[in-house]
């Protein structure tokens, strides 16, 4: 409560609402109701996110609340919407897509300033629902919803979940399940996809119309530039430079997105859109969450790269804005900032509070042992956290991960000579990199158990994961068997797109 003492929490009557993004017009949003989700109850609600968008967190418990949160209800002085955009998808354009089964209820603005779109997934069929049914499951809305606040815990840009309605309406994938709806707020779902849409429909004055409305609201210090391509060229700069830290995040901290198709990148840099994720085990940049992603373009260490091809993407779905000269440097600006960016998080994971010519090597060495032992990512980094600098080599624990161990020793070596120029004592060191490497994140079979768990109707294990996974650098002894490495069973599941 402390962050959010200087605002005001009021009840849903009080929200501050408006129409946001579809202001823009019928062109950019389809005006449409939720559909009734049928004998809705409450799964999960999240009083952080309330707070975020200054909403009172009694407010969850009111019959009200639900309505809204199953898509049964809506703001009365807004009209709900489905915003259209394309986008690549597993690298070939798909020239209309949209949200098939989000529907935004409206956008909260909050006393210091921000703003945040009120979106209900799952909530039935719209316009761009293509062949599908406009529904969520309950499996996949889990998996959401702790995904992001297991993120936001990281401290990675995302969006955010407020609540899960459930009901006992089937829903019809690889096999029956229930149904679920999903609210999840966000300053804006605006997506690379949804530039590609109009550019490629030769609809340019729609592309400016989108620049200047992301601009106005979400990069103020950009619209106060008088030059129009300048503006437009720093734009496109900022949101190339935001997709690069954001990668750089993703890759120091074993998160691999799964689906990334243009239309699942955001403007904002957030991480939007959780399907088949996964955070590394066993460290491999080859490995791939998504089993629908046979040739593995969105493979984990790839992710970088696919970085730069969705913001050339944008690139280019801005070209009637932005000159190729100044693309060329925004996707220059992207290189440079995953660079810097990644380089800073590694120092960090390592220990380093400087920087020196061989850091790169002495790190990529690391990696090398990892893969070749086929070693926990998260275990290793946490484990690390305890190597002090005049310890016998011999004598820690982390040798236990290896079985070549030789390799290991090698490599420690080297990290404790890298170690005798760093200023700073052991006991700040170790403190300062166990609060950038979590002891917990969220794995595969973490999220399998509490799924299982809510298929019965018992939710307490979906709230001790959310409660744990805000807190991921703590030590938290209580519960310690949730950073343990995955027990066999887990080698089973299988995530995919209609994940």
């Amino acid at each position: 409560m402390d962050t959010f003492a200087s605002l005001r929490l009021v009840t849903l009557e009080s929200l501050d609402l408006s129409p946001g993004y579809s202001a823009l017009g019928e062109r950019f949003v389809e005006l449409r109701d939720p559909t009734s989700l049928s004998e809705p109850y409450l799964v999960a609600f999240n009083p952080d996110v309330a707070e975020l968008i200054g909403l009172d967190p009694a407010e969850g418990e009111r019959p009200e609340f639900l309505r809204l949160a199953a898509g049964n209800a809506r703001f009365s002085s807004i009209q709900p919407y489905a915003a259209i955009y394309a986008g690549h998808q597993f690298g070939t354009f798909v020239s209309q897509l949209g949200d098939g089964r989000a529907i935004t209820l409206g956008e909260v603005r909050v006393p210091d300033g921000d703003r945040f779109e009120w979106q209900v997934k799952g909530a039935g069929k719209t316009a761009f629902s293509r062949f599908a049914d406009g529904r969520a499951v309950l499996r996949s809305t889990i998996r959401e919803y702790l995904c992001s606040e297991a993120m936001a815990g990281l401290g990675i840009p995302t969006t955010r979940a407020l609540a899960i309605a459930g009901s006992d309406e089937p829903v019809f994938r690889e096999v029956p399940e229930t149904s679920a709806v999903l609210t999840r707020i966000a300053p804006s779902h605006l997506r690379f996809g949804t530039f590609e849409l109009f550019h490629y429909r030769g609809e340019f004055d729609a592309v400016k119309i989108l620049a200047d409305y992301a601009i106005e609201r979400f990069f103020p210090d950009l619209a106060a530039i008088a030059d129009d391509a300048e503006r437009y060229a720093s734009f496109l700069r900022e949101v190339a430079e935001r997709t690069a830290r954001l990668m750089a995040q993703w890759q120091a901290v074993g998160f691999a997105h799964g689906v990334m198709n243009t239309d699942n990148m955001s403007i904002l840099g957030l991480t939007l859109d959780y399907g088949p994720y996964g955070f590394l085990e066993a460290f491999d940049p080859g490995f791939i969450c998504n089993h629908t992603d046979a040739g593995g373009r969105y493979a984990f260490g790839r992710q970088p790269t696919i970085g730069l091809w969705n913001c050339k993407a944008l690139a280019a779905a801005l070209s009637s804005l932005v000159a190729e000269a100044d693309a060329d440097a925004a996707m220059q600006a992207y290189r440079a900032a995953f660079q810097t960016s990644y380089l800073a998080l590694l120092q960090a994971k390592f220990g380093l509070s400087q920087s020196r010519d061989r850091d790169l090597e002495l790190f990529t060495a690391c990696f090398g042992a990892l893969q070749t032992g086929g070693v926990d990512h998260t275990i290793f980094f946490r484990a690390l956290c305890g190597l002090e600098r005049e310890s016998t080599p011999y004598d820690d624990r982390v040798a236990a991960f290896f079985e070549n161990r030789s390799e290991w020793y090698d490599w420690q070596r080297a990290y404790r000579t890298r170690l005798e120029s760093e200023p700073c004592d052991d006991a700040t060191r170790l403190a300062a990199m166990r609060a950038v490497n979590p002891k917990y994140v969220l794995r595969n079979y973490l999220a399998q158990r509490a799924i299982e768990a809510a298929q019965g109707r018992d939710y307490a294990e979906l709230e001790r994961l959310h409660d744990l996974l805000r807190h991921p650098f703590d030590e938290q002894p209580e519960r310690e068997e949730y950073a343990a490495p995955p027990p066999d069973w887990a080698r089973a599941i299988s995530v995919s797109c209609s994940s």
